[in-house]
């Protein structure tokens, strides 16, 4: 289980940068940046799809390539630029704040589904969730912008909605992206990931053709070609850590840890992304951020808990499915 507890942090430390490469590439439109990980998603996809591909043809399905095209574009495209755009307007420390509540947001879009615990039951961890994202939107707007070229108080806004945008995304990607595993076990975890890899690869090809043939579409000044390397290398580094590595190694730690430390393993990818803002801007977390920081990991560890601990009725524990979330291999 330490081994477990250990492949956890270090997806989460992986998973972290997530956050802090569009902070480090603020001179690259959000649609850029999204279209450049997830074309990198699908060039790694491809050399991981090369050994099983006659296999995965004969199980394919007309059904499912539509879900996986339909899961691919929103809970890897969309949600990515969102996040992107979330950390150029407001930062690393809200964007990741607000995405990571999912585990929560999870928990209340899958409240109708078998062993889902009852509202009356979260009504406290939800109370804590919701004053952690008080404190950090307060903080947000009140704050003096830390940020170059950060906006004022309608480029915030708009920050705060990309944000939430996200966590709509996955906590939508998440939910159905389970179900649909459920109903349909003729694919395991990595060849369905392969195929989101592929796809959401295809989905980068055409965003990026749309970025360089409508003008103003991506909203990218030009740059020179150092600029370019990184871009590209930073993408590059997402695509085989975030995208494989990590997800590699939660599915390692999921193995090793019982349900109830699993879903409380999430938290540090948002640990992590708030240290390495705070030590990319050299700063340490102002009192509202620390509040926040304080009542969110608290609100959704309460929740986890109280999750894990409900009882389908029948003396059976009804813990929700967290390694299910992470099938996809997109945080």
């Amino acid at each position: 289980m330490r081994r477990g507890v250990m492949y956890g942090m270090l997806a989460g430390a992986i998973w972290g940068t997530v956050f802090l490469v569009p902070r480090l590439l603020p001179d690259f439109a959000p649609m850029l940046l999204g279209a450049a990980r997830c074309m990198m998603y699908g060039l790694v996809s491809v050399a991981a799809a090369l050994p099983m591909a006659r296999r995965l043809a004969g199980k394919l399905t007309r059904a499912d390539l539509w879900a996986v095209g339909k899961l691919a574009l929103v809970g890897n495209l969309v949600y990515y630029v969102f996040l992107t755009a979330g950390v150029h307007r407001v930062g690393i420390g809200p964007t990741s704040l607000i995405v990571g509540v999912l585990p929560v947001t999870v928990t209340l879009a899958g409240r109708r589904d078998a062993g889902a615990v009852p509202l009356e039951r979260l009504r406290w961890p939800l109370a804590l969730v919701l004053a952690g994202i008080v404190c950090i939107n307060v903080d947000v707007f009140a704050a003096v912008p830390s940020q170059p070229g950060a906006g004022g108080v309608l480029d915030k806004l708009i920050g705060v909605l990309c944000a939430a945008g996200a966590l709509a995304s996955w906590t939508w990607f998440a939910v159905e992206n389970t179900r649909y595993l459920r109903r349909n076990p003729h694919f395991d975890g990595n060849e369905w990931s392969v195929l989101l890899g592929l796809a959401t690869g295809v989905f980068g090809a055409v965003l990026w053709g749309i970025c360089s043939l409508v003008p103003g579409a991506a909203q990218a000044a030009p740059h020179v070609a150092a600029r370019w390397h990184t871009f590209w290398l930073l993408n590059l580094g997402l695509a085989v850590g975030a995208s494989w590595l990590g997800t590699a190694l939660w599915n390692a730690a999921s193995k090793r840890v019982p349900l109830t430390l699993s879903g409380q393993l999430i938290v540090f990818e948002t640990l992590f992304a708030l240290l390495y803002g705070f030590v990319y801007d050299a700063r340490l977390p102002r009192p509202l951020e620390a509040a926040a920081i304080l009542l969110l990991i608290a609100g959704v560890s309460w929740s986890v808990r109280r999750h894990d601990s409900h009882d389908d009725g029948a003396g059976r524990p009804a813990p929700i499915d967290h390694a299910a979330l992470t099938v996809g291999a997109n945080p």
